[in-house]
């Protein structure tokens, strides 16, 4: 019996640690302007958005210039690049 509750237990925190790790998820939605192989264009507000999408992305309706859409996305880093810290001056002794 404790053995189970032991097992349970484990799994219940390793998947809270997992949805943890998982970035977090936003949605714009508006007119859509422009759709392209890879990009859908939609309008929120004065405000034009390119969404990148490929074959993973899971399309519900008929995506169409003009239709109104909900795009559900998250942000990913493309590339970081690390620039090396600047070294400070330790102050001078008078």
């Amino acid at each position: 019996m404790k053995l189970t509750a032991a097992v349970v237990a484990a799994a219940v925190l390793s998947s809270s640690v997992a949805m943890a790790a998982m970035p977090k998820s936003y949605q714009v939605t508006g007119p859509v302007l422009e759709v392209k192989g890879d990009v859908v264009t939609i309008q929120k507000g004065k405000e034009k958005w390119e969404i990148a999408r490929d074959k993973d992305t899971k399309v519900t309706g008929d995506l169409k210039v003009g239709s109104k859409a909900t795009i559900f996305y998250q942000m990913k880093a493309a590339s970081i690049e690390v620039k090396g810290a600047e070294k400070s001056k330790a102050p001078e002794k008078k």
